[in-house]
């Protein structure tokens, strides 16, 4: 298959995470809506979690599994065991020191004069800057998925490199699907996000369609990538910051969550995501993946 052919692939798996942005755009959700969605979210977040991390440790597990078995050496588990610390640490701790800059960058902006504000709704800076803690948590969501959807690219790309056509046009079936439940985790807590006043912020077309590019357009580049060449310890890394990334925004989406005190329909919120992550993932595996 051919490099064009593989890109548009990868183009076509990474775009379907446009298809949940309109629920960031929802001005009034019921309260209760507001916690499933968020809960929802917090579910598809714990399956991309366990996907990725089963999948970066599947190296790991064998080369152990060949050192038991006297077949291999200690140089892939230290190598592989670096990378997988090293990613991991790195996707953590990285969004934890780009939160803390955001927030003192927000706090900034406050000491500063403030204009009226702006047709398009909430308040700007002096510099023209407007903060919104939904819109940061938002982003940061979606590099986490944008770490994992390039891992995901990768393996589009492999597949259409060995002309593997049928597996490679499941995968991208299996991916797209995944990347729609991926765009609505990244917008959910954008739905009904009030400033200061109590008024809805609603996301501009532009916020939500740049979010989108940082979480699906890893997807593409990953194709070009993987059609190019093989390397696991490139995926490892990849899929190690995205867990890292990930385990920091599910914390902060459970905090979140936990304010509403409707402990009923965060569990409902859970299990549908959690549910979407698995039937769509179910897909790529009846591809033989």
């Amino acid at each position: 298959m051919s490099l064009s052919t593989t890109l548009l692939l990868g183009l076509i798996a990474g775009a379907a995470i446009v298809i949940g942005l309109p629920v960031g755009r929802l001005k009034h959700p019921a309260p209760q809506l507001r916690v499933v969605l968020s809960a929802s979210a917090v579910g598809v977040l714990l399956f991309l979690f366990w996907d990725v991390m089963s999948a970066a440790w599947e190296p790991i597990d064998s080369a152990l599994t060949a050192v038991h078995e006297g077949d291999g050496s200690v140089g892939p588990i230290l190598g592989y065991g670096a990378l997988f610390i090293g990613g991991l640490s790195i996707g953590l701790l990285g969004l934890v020191a780009f939160d803390r800059h955001a927030a003192r960058s927000a706090l900034r902006d406050r000491r500063e004069p403030q204009l009226p504000p702006s047709p398009g709704g909430g308040t700007l800076t002096a510099v023209g800057v407007r903060r919104s803690s939904a819109k940061q948590l938002s982003l940061m969501i979606a590099v986490g998925i944008g770490l994992h959807n390039f891992a995901e690219g990768l393996a589009i790309g492999q597949a259409a490199a060995s002309d593997e056509i049928a597996l490679a046009t499941v995968l991208v079936i299996g991916f797209a699907l995944h990347n729609a439940t991926e765009g609505f985790g990244i917008v959910a807590p954008l739905a009904g996000d009030l400033d200061g006043d109590g008024r809805a912020q609603i996301p501009s077309w532009r916020f939500l369609l740049t979010v989108a590019a940082i979480g699906g357009g890893p997807t593409f580049l990953g194709a070009g990538i993987g059609h190019s060449f093989t390397s696991e310890p490139l995926s490892v890394a990849f899929l190690t910051l995205a867990a890292g990334s990930i385990v920091y925004v599910i914390a902060q989406l459970l905090g979140v969550v936990a304010r509403a005190r409707r402990v009923d329909l965060v569990a409902i919120g859970l299990l549908i995501g959690l549910l979407a992550g698995f039937i769509t993932d179910g897909i790529v595996i009846a591809g033989g993946v």
